[in-house]
């Protein structure tokens, strides 16, 4: 682990500092419920948006029962209330959740309809981070594992 991490967790002063720039991602989608399991791997690209923030662009290549079909996702990164943080809202502008990783972690909730998402964001060191999502709800029991390596 490098050098200034705290219990193996990386503080990020400034999330959307950290987070510019393109970023490998390898994604694994299991189904608690079922035992289906699938994966995701492409590229995160954080790149400037007009008036201040990240566009997160997300490509690759999603395989689920054997099967592998393009994917893609944009989000948006925008200054948060306070110095470092993050307001995430999905491309067309609705609230998505709040980032603050000046601790290392941070733990998030976004409802959704009848489901509830709940996410752990975990920073490794300056060009690995992790994402947990746990989605719960009536037709859905999932689990998100989505690890980042900056490409350099």
């Amino acid at each position: 682990m490098a050098e200034g991490t705290k219990d193996g967790v990386w503080p990020v002063p400034d999330v959307l500092a950290y987070l510019a720039g393109t970023w490998r991602v390898e994604r694994t989608v299991r189904d608690l419920a079922g035992g289906d399991e699938g994966h995701f791997r492409g590229t995160t690209v954080f790149g400037p948006l007009d008036g201040g923030g990240l566009l997160h662009e997300e490509s690759g290549a999603f395989t689920w029962q054997g099967v592998a079909r393009p994917a893609e996702r944009t989000l948006r990164f925008l200054p948060g209330p306070t110095p470092g943080t993050a307001d995430v809202r999905f491309a067309d502008g609705r609230p998505f959740h709040d980032l603050d990783l000046s601790g290392g972690r941070h733990v998030t909730d976004h409802p959704c309809a009848a489901d509830l998402y709940r996410g752990e964001f975990t920073v490794r060191d300056a060009d690995h981070w992790r994402t947990v999502w746990r989605v719960g709800g009536p037709a859905k029991d999932l689990l998100l594992t989505t690890d980042y390596a900056r490409v350099v």
